[in-house]
């Protein structure tokens, strides 16, 4: 059995290997420890990483997951580096967007219904650049295909998860 700051330094690899959110029931499973104890382990270690402030990197709280990222007061010298492609999205992706986001799961032809025009493409687009994803199929004739957010569109609009949409209402 692990020590607890081998767990720490477990979670902390695990958490920079995959460059991603880790749900914590994959956590649970790699480092084969009770659910309570690595959530008590999980806290202690967000709070020691806050409070370093001479440390670039921070562990977040994502959708029920934990991501391993670097501080938003690093971002201007980050910004130095090789610029990453950045991705783009034209008005009508937005709204396509938008319509999954607050609409999942939702079908194709749904999309398109809303929009008024085609969106096959638009959907493509979006599937490529991974901020949608497939949810299964529509339990009706023709069993179309499901859409909804992924991960990285949390991370790209810095949400930590869907409830953090702002009100259709308030818009």
């Amino acid at each position: 059995m692990l020590m607890r700051d081998q767990i720490k330094a477990a979670v902390e690899a695990v958490l920079f290997v995959r460059a991603g959110r880790v749900g914590m029931d994959e956590l649970v499973e790699i480092l084969d420890i009770p659910l309570l104890e690595l959530k008590e382990i999980l806290q202690e270690m967000i709070l020691e990483y806050n409070n370093n402030i001479r440390g670039g990197l921070q562990i977040v709280e994502l959708d029920g997951g934990y991501l391993l990222c670097t501080r938003p007061a690093y971002s201007d010298i980050l910004a130095r580096m090789e610029k990453p492609q950045k991705k783009r999205l034209s008005a009508a992706a937005l709204d396509t967007l938008a319509i999954v986001a607050y609409r999942q799961p939702i079908t194709r032809l749904e999309i398109e219904q809303i929009r008024g025009v085609k969106s096959d493409r638009i959907v493509n687009t979006l599937l490529e650049k991974g901020l949608i994803q497939e949810a299964g199929h529509k339990a009706v004739l023709g069993k179309p295909i499901l859409y909804a957010t992924t991960e990285e569109f949390l991370k790209v609009f810095g949400l930590t998860n869907l409830k953090e949409l702002p009100d259709l209402e308030e818009l």
